[in-house]
């Protein structure tokens, strides 16, 4: 049986088309990869790829395309809405079918050590972590491109692969194993990004709100709107619903709507699903009733 391996790297250029295109192409060139999905965002300034394969096929895409990232991407000249610390900011593989989280961990660790040999720090975080403290990306990512020139000559910093010194064009990559997570935004309908940040406080694990969330209010400046981003590392256990209901609960303070919600990349059917059955009240649905799962599983 095929093994399959989802990797979903997120580069720090969400505006330069013809950059974009460059680094996808590096996937492009590899046979046997499906790219499922890649998305660019100008506020973020951030694209975000979804691509499966055999573990070797993947871990060759995600060595190419971040390679690529660091020749055209200039860290030193980068701004965008979301938190990010290098041109390959993160990278993350997830098992996906006969394939383990140790295999996970595996491919991670020798991505890794190549990144890290171009003279770029790289971190291992969630189930690749080396230390529990660098298993929230949040915790790694903690002061951005501009803060690591100072935090990572600590020695609780120090690099898993890779110099103990900021690269200062390709700043430094997060290398990860994790399982399959929901990456969901909801907008507001206000220009004020304290009030979406204060949401995102409220609604995350470590302030007290659902378990498995983290958030970050964020400012779509093209929309004049603003953004709870959020990522689901359990949507079986917080669901999707649960997130949105929450968040337009807590926007209501401030008199303030839910003008919209993006997913990024690709998503659990399960986790739709869910989402289906709650607001339509569906009493007794199995996944098998879904037409096109059907006609894939007597393929």
């Amino acid at each position: 049986m095929r093994k399959l391996m989802e990797c979903v790297p997120n580069f720090s250029e969400g505006r330069d088309e013809k950059v974009v295109e460059q680094i996808i192409d590096e996937v492009r060139k590899i046979e046997g990869i499906t790219i499922l999905d890649y998305s660019s965002d100008k506020d973020h300034n951030r694209t975000v790829l979804t691509m499966i394969g055999s573990p070797e096929q993947v871990k060759k895409a995600a060595i190419d395309s971040a390679k690529k990232a660091a020749e055209l991407i200039d860290m030193s000249k980068h701004e965008g809405a979301h938190p990010r610390m290098g041109a390959t900011d993160v990278i993350p593989f997830t098992p996906v079918a006969n394939v383990t989280i140790d295999d996970c961990i595996e491919v991670a660790k020798e991505v890794g050590a190549e990144i890290g040999s171009w003279g770029i720090p790289v971190y291992l975080y969630e189930d690749a972590a080396t230390k529990p403290e660098r298993q929230n990306l949040a915790k790694v990512r903690k002061g951005q491109y501009e803060g690591f020139f100072e935090k990572i000559k600590e020695e609780e910093w120090k690099p898993d692969f890779g110099p103990q010194e900021m690269n200062t064009k390709s700043g430094c990559t997060a290398v990860g194993a994790r399982v399959p997570l929901v990456a969901f935004n909801i907008n507001l309908d206000t220009p004020n990004v304290e009030i979406a940040d204060k949401i995102a406080k409220k609604i995350r694990h470590i302030g007290g709100g659902l378990r498995y969330v983290k958030a970050i209010g964020l400012k779509l400046e093209e929309r004049n709107q603003t953004q709870v981003s959020m990522n689901l590392v359990n949507y079986e256990k917080t669901a999707v619903y649960q997130a949105f209901e929450m968040v337009k609960m807590e926007a209501k303070r401030y008199g303030v709507s839910v003008v919209g919600s993006e997913v990024i990349g690709t998503v659990p059917m399960k986790s739709l699903l869910d989402v289906a059955e709650y607001y339509l009240q569906v009493e007794n649905f199995n996944i098998n009733q879904i037409l096109e799962k059907r006609l894939l599983d007597e393929q």
